[in-house]
């Protein structure tokens, strides 16, 4: 129904526009009066204005067939000019392939018009020479049109691409940032919870043991577990100073590789006795330093928490171009092969944020064995 009551509209436009046109040729008669013949296709002219909304090409053609004969034979040439700057403006703003169709018309127009003039001669010529500067007006005015609006919604296209894209980066940084956040305070808290958990218990047997408390031995666990308190403040301050984005150099920044074998000294005060082989790796990178840590850090808290373990081997070595860490425990290991949670997959992650690798799984001797590679040369961070 909308457009049968569109395409009525367009037909009245239209015959209100033929009878304004027959009545422009009747008072100002041109070369040739309007007769019978010429009335004919003056009105068939603008039937394409009926229908040139729903098929523009058609519509034009047909328009330009029905006044090409009109003019040919001298009749009163403005009285079209409406007609075919109407036709010629719908189809630049709804046709196909505009360029070539609107050049082809007004090219047309105009040698139909040139060649009339040169036989009328005259004020003739001026009339004609009137209705060319008619005809090509309009199709420079659409043509240039055209160009705006198709700048301007290319304008618009561009802007809200890239409005999309900023939207996706900062959905894709905040999803990171969560992801490093989560990453990091499991990798402090489970730690250092896991280790005042065994030292509180060890301090808890002593009290509730059948033998005489050693008042020294108790001090001790009790200290131990003041340390990994004091660590974990520590660490915890310096996470949060990277967090806000406030001088990391700055007492309480997050440790490298240098903090490991304060690690392995709160990891022997949980019971347990590590081996720690460092070597001489030399200076390492900042985000190499942190990601070694880390991972040897949850590293020794699966050990604590699940292993089951005596004792735990840690060791850093230079490989070619690589950081070599390795984590080997003689505990019973998990019964399916890795153990539960987030340990395992925040390791891996880490270790793939610097561009390494990370493997874990049960040792070929028993227990269970975490295995990073860490590149140091052209070392890449997710931050």
């Amino acid at each position: 129904m909308p457009r049968v009551g569109v395409t009525a509209k367009d037909a009245l436009l239209a015959t209100l526009l033929a009878g304004a046109a027959a009545v422009v040729a009747a008072v100002w008669p041109g070369v040739r009066e309007l007769d019978a013949p010429g009335a004919l296709l003056l009105a068939a002219a603008h039937v394409p204005l009926a229908v040139i909304r729903r098929r523009p090409t058609p519509g034009l053609v047909s328009l330009v067939v029905l006044v090409l004969p009109y003019h040919l034979a001298q009749y009163q040439h403005h009285a079209l000019v409406p007609a075919e700057v109407i036709a010629l403006f719908a189809y630049a703003v709804l046709g196909h392939r505009v360029r070539i169709v609107l050049g082809v018309v007004a090219s047309l127009l105009a040698v139909c018009v040139v060649g009339m003039a040169m036989r009328a001669g005259g004020g003739s010529l001026r009339e004609q020479i009137a209705v060319i500067e008619a005809v090509v007006s309009v199709v420079i005015a659409v043509q240039v049109w055209r160009v705006h609006r198709a700048r301007l919604a290319t304008i618009t296209e561009r802007a809200e691409r890239a409005e999309r894209t900023r939207d996706q980066e900062a959905r894709r940084r905040v999803a990171e940032e969560r992801l490093r956040i989560a990453r990091d305070l499991h990798d402090l808290l489970a730690h250092s919870i896991t280790l005042i958990g065994v030292q509180a218990g060890a301090a808890a047997h002593l009290v509730r043991g059948d033998r005489p408390l050693d008042r020294e031995e108790l001090a001790d666990a009790l200290a131990s577990i003041a340390g990994t308190c004091r660590d974990a403040r520590t660490e915890l301050r310096g996470t949060l100073q990277v967090l806000r984005g406030t001088d990391v150099g700055t007492p309480g920044t997050l440790p490298g590789a240098g903090g490991i074998g304060e690690l392995a000294r709160a990891a022997r005060g949980g019971g347990i006795d590590v081996d720690l082989q460092d070597g001489d790796v030399g200076a390492l990178p900042p985000e190499i330093g942190v990601a070694a840590y880390r991972i040897v850090q949850e590293a020794l808290t699966n050990v604590v928490k699940h292993a089951a373990a005596e004792r735990v081997t840690v060791s850093l070595t230079r490989d070619g171009e690589g950081l070599v860490v390795r984590v080997a425990d003689d505990g019973k290991g998990p019964s399916g092969g890795t153990p539960e949670g987030f340990g395992i997959l925040g390791m891996i992650e880490r270790a793939r944020s610097v561009g390494g690798s990370l493997d874990a799984g049960p040792g070929e001797a028993g227990g269970f064995v975490v295995t990073a590679v860490l590149p140091l040369a052209g070392a890449v961070t997710s931050r």
